[in-house]
């Protein structure tokens, strides 16, 4: 038994640090920096807003839990100001190991505040969980301001290391258990008649109504689909199988390209029909690290010089 068990570890920390290189973790710094970038100096006004909002409205959830009012309100704004100054050096990789974790505890910091208000957005989990992980790992040890100014030799763009790979491993693993643990809340909640389609054509229903009663945004798709009975039984499957089937695209490289369409697809659809949008998935950044980007990159170099 301890020889079969000595045996599971050691695969599975050969899995873990599987050797990648360095270029890969260095892209994937690089393009979800640039993303959390954007998207900070794009929402900074709605983020910012919540510092107008009364007092009584005030419902800490996560890294707010610990406060019993709300910060002041120069307070926000300068986290937010400070937010995107840090993802900037984040993603050009400068004093990285300052400015990494600082920016990745300041992002969780600004959404969970702005989650604190009543209303728990879920849009910006995976974003963050992917920010935290490259702060913690060496991933501006290449294609970084630090790398090009430190006096210290950097490792080849094309170096591989496990110290690389567990990072990348990481980020796909924590995209996965997302999706499974959305799948499983719905099995908790509602057993085999999610199956059935009825709660999902539900949900899209009362999200809708909800939107027209509050005046907001409503789908143009969702209160024409829900007079189908008939389809919902059978893309609440498909949602069953995005969601449980996640940890195949892990296991089998053949199944990780259909797995992400699949997923990116879902995401069309909750958009197209309760106009909620994940951004970070519809962007298609949140499945990045489950493929050689630097192969990518190199294949674009080619083409680009023939042009």
């Amino acid at each position: 038994m301890q020889g079969q068990a000595r045996a599971v570890t050691e695969r599975l920390s050969s899995w873990w640090f599987t050797p990648m290189p360095a270029r890969r973790l260095a892209l994937l710094r690089i393009a979800i920096g640039a993303l959390a970038l954007a998207y900070l100096t794009f929402r900074a006004p709605n983020l910012a807003s919540v510092a107008e909002l009364a007092p009584q409205q005030f419902a800490p959830v996560g890294a707010a839990a610990l406060l019993t009012q709300p910060v002041p309100a120069w307070f926000v704004r300068s986290s937010v100001g400070l937010s995107i100054v840090l993802g900037a050096a984040f993603t050009v990789g400068a004093a990285f190991r300052v400015t990494g974790p600082a920016f990745a505890l300041l992002l969780l910091w600004v959404t969970t505040y702005r989650s604190s208000w009543g209303m728990v957005f879920h849009t910006e989990n995976l974003f963050t969980l992917h920010v935290m992980l490259l702060a913690g790992s060496p991933a501006a040890d290449a294609l970084s301001w630090d790398a090009r100014n430190s006096g210290r030799a950097s490792p080849a763009l094309d170096e591989e290391d496990g110290r690389f790979g567990w990072a990348i491993r990481a980020m796909s693993l924590v995209t996965v258990v997302a999706y499974v643990v959305a799948g499983v809340a719905k099995l908790k909640l509602s057993g085999g008649t999610w199956l059935g389609g009825e709660l999902l054509r539900a949900q899209i229903a009362y999200d809708n109504l909800r939107k027209l009663e509050l005046g907001t945004r409503v789908s143009p798709l969702g209160p024409w689909l829900v007079r189908h009975r008939e389809v919902f039984p059978a893309l609440s499957v498909l949602t069953m199988l995005v969601e449980l089937g996640a940890p195949l695209a892990l296991v089998y490289r053949r199944v990780t390209l259909p797995w992400v369409l699949a997923a990116w697809s879902f995401h069309v659809g909750v958009l197209l029909l309760m106009s909620i949008g994940f951004f970070y998935q519809l962007s298609g950044f949140a499945y990045l690290s489950f493929f050689p980007l630097e192969r990518g990159l190199a294949l674009l170099q080619r083409r680009l010089a023939k042009a």
